[in-house]
């Protein structure tokens, strides 16, 4: 956007405009009623500010006389700067106001542990996918197979608490599994967003977010200080938990992370040697006959050989 023109406009103006800029990138679409919604304002209101806004970029957006609202275009360039970090915590808290200012760093908090976030354009291509019930072409790079074109249904961001991943139905191997954002590269959605959900090309239903059953289940874990841990109290504390337990209701397919990132000992005497493990997931073998078959825990410590010996593996 031209400084000109943006300093032209009020803070509230600003507002309005870079929460349809925002609805644009991210989701796809835009239209009265959401603005609205949004901002308490009149019909006649909105569009004035959908005006204003095609007259600053009148190839971002078209009118869809099916779905009466406005539509992205493949043209689209942003004309406010998305802040990743701030997108994807707005995200979460199921907020979209577009204006995501650069979180500036303070002298006396910091944080050690600070994500590497994908680029916006991912996540604004990911997002319009989620909401649009679209399939998306990418080419993605991973650990095993190196460079590959990929076919994948996106129905859900996590943060695992290492990266963002999109959990996603992947048309090659025919089942649910998790990518990791910043290796998604080339990335086209299969049908133009623009067009009506009745001339879209219909998802088969096992590709959608009903059918993925790991993602679906969920498992009641409960997690205590470990036995060896000297002063367990100090533990209790740190997880507010209540007498001695922190119970918790966690998705099949995101388990193992937290159990790894927690350092939970997942063994069935809590037999892990190290002082990393202040936690035990103490009800390991309801867990165990909840997810039988899932591999998923693979990742937690101590459980990859529990889940070995019970399907057999090597």
């Amino acid at each position: 956007m031209p400084q000109k023109a943006m300093d032209s406009l009020t803070h509230a103006q600003k507002e309005r405009l870079a929460f349809i800029d925002f609805s644009l990138q991210y989701f796809g679409q835009i239209a009265r009623a959401d603005l609205i919604q949004r901002f308490k304002t009149g019909l006649a209101a909105c569009t004035r500010d959908l005006t204003t806004y095609r007259e600053l970029a009148p190839q971002n957006l078209k009118l869809s006389h099916h779905t009466k609202s406005y539509h992205r275009t493949d043209c689209f360039q942003p004309i406010f700067e998305h802040n990743p970090e701030a997108i994807l915590t707005g995200l979460c808290r199921g907020l979209g106001d577009g204006l995501s200012n650069e979180i500036q760093p303070s002298e006396h908090c910091f944080d050690s542990t600070r994500l590497i976030h994908p680029k916006s354009e991912v996540i604004a291509a990911v997002m319009r996918a989620i909401i649009n019930q679209q399939a998306i072409s990418c080419d993605y790079v991973s650990l095993s197979s190196g460079l590959t074109n990929r076919e994948i249904v996106p129905h859900a961001l996590v943060n695992n608490g290492h990266r963002w991943h999109v959990r996603a139905f992947d048309r090659k191997s025919n089942e649910f599994r998790d990518f990791v954002c910043t290796r998604l590269q080339n990335i086209t959605l299969t049908s133009q967003s623009e067009q009506p959900k009745s001339d879209k090309i219909a998802l088969d239903s096992r590709e959608l977010r009903v059918s993925d059953h790991r993602w679906n289940k969920i498992v009641s874990v409960v997690l205590k200080p470990n036995p060896n841990a000297s002063y367990s109290q100090a533990i209790e504390l740190d997880y507010d938990m209540a007498n001695g337990e922190l119970k918790l209701e966690v998705r099949a397919a995101l388990l193992g992370y937290l159990l790894r990132q927690w350092n939970v000992d997942c063994t069935e005497n809590a037999s892990l040697s190290g002082n990393e493990y202040q936690l035990w997931l103490s009800n390991v073998s309801h867990v165990k006959k909840e997810l039988k078959g899932v591999t998923d825990l693979v990742i937690a410590p101590g459980y990859a050989s529990l889940t070995q010996i019970e399907l057999g593996t090597n």
